[in-house]
């Protein structure tokens, strides 16, 4: 499938913020369940994007503004072509051991009730074990927007059995460590199969480490492995690591955000251009 994703994010301030400094973690690597064929970052204003990688291997822009700025815009086009692995990830540039993501974080830290819930969950091979763990949190807790925001921890979220896919992942994430499973949270994007193309925000799941077979997918919002309808961007501890934008600004008062998302398969006898920016 060749999936084409068009993300704008829109900071509108109150007055001019005198500079601007964010990090993006907006571009996707290729591996073999997915090939970027075209990629570029774009804003509205005068800034500078550095490229780097950060320490879980992720392609980050860090961005600067160069004069007082009232209103940035960071626009995102690309294409990619994915393939259906069964959620496995292979062709990965993997930095860090798989027991680094057994290290807790305030987000995905288990309290008492998430422990009893992850210990619960009949035991088998990792494999069939994360798949069942993977059922009960989607059978468990609601996906209902609103119910939670980005502060909210797995427990919290656990504990009114309600939230949205971030919170899945991040349940999913210190269950399979509570049990001795190394896991972390993915971000990317997913082309819906109910033909939604406007999204309201971009999507989120989690990937645990299976012995002899590598670093495996959960989507526990949907219920399933990824499939060739998921494009890939950014690994982290939880939510904080692999959040699409992150950063502040001096200066402006207080602000509004607005954020545009739209995510469609693309014709595959349909000649696209090639074109290269920021990538």
């Amino acid at each position: 499938m060749r999936i084409r994703i068009d993300h704008s994010t829109r900071y509108a301030y109150a007055r001019p913020a005198r500079f601007i400094v964010q990090m993006l973690r907006l571009t996707p690597r290729s591996c073999e369940a997915q090939q970027v064929r075209e990629w570029r970052i774009e804003t509205d204003v005068d800034a500078r994007l550095r490229r780097s990688d950060d320490a879980f291997g992720n392609i980050v822009h860090s961005l600067y503004t160069e004069r007082p700025t009232d209103a940035l815009t960071i626009r995102v086009t690309g294409e990619v072509s994915t393939v259906d692995t069964g959620g496995v990830i292979r062709g990965q540039n993997e930095r860090l051991q798989p027991g680094v993501y057994l290290r807790d974080t305030r987000l995905t830290q288990a309290d008492a009730a998430l422990i009893d819930f992850a210990r619960s969950v009949p035991e088998g091979a990792a494999l069939e074990r994360m798949h069942r763990l993977m059922g009960a949190i989607h059978a468990g807790v609601a996906f209902e927007v609103g119910a939670t925001s980005a502060t909210h921890t797995a427990s919290e979220a656990f504990a009114i059995s309600r939230g949205v896919c971030q919170d899945h992942a991040q349940i999913f994430i210190a269950c399979a460590r509570t049990l001795g499973v190394p896991a972390r949270y993915v971000s990317g994007h997913l082309n819906r199969s109910d033909g939604r193309h406007d999204q309201d925000a971009a999507h989120a799941w989690a990937e645990a480490w299976i012995e002899d077979l590598g670093w495996v997918g959960f989507d526990a919002a949907n219920g399933i492995c990824p499939t060739e309808n998921y494009v890939r961007i950014a690994v982290g501890l939880d939510s904080l690591g692999a959040t699409p934008i992150r950063g502040t600004s001096y200066g402006g008062g207080v602000g509004s955000l607005t954020v545009a998302l739209h995510v469609r398969p693309v014709q595959q006898g349909r000649q696209q251009h090639q074109s290269r920016g920021w990538s």
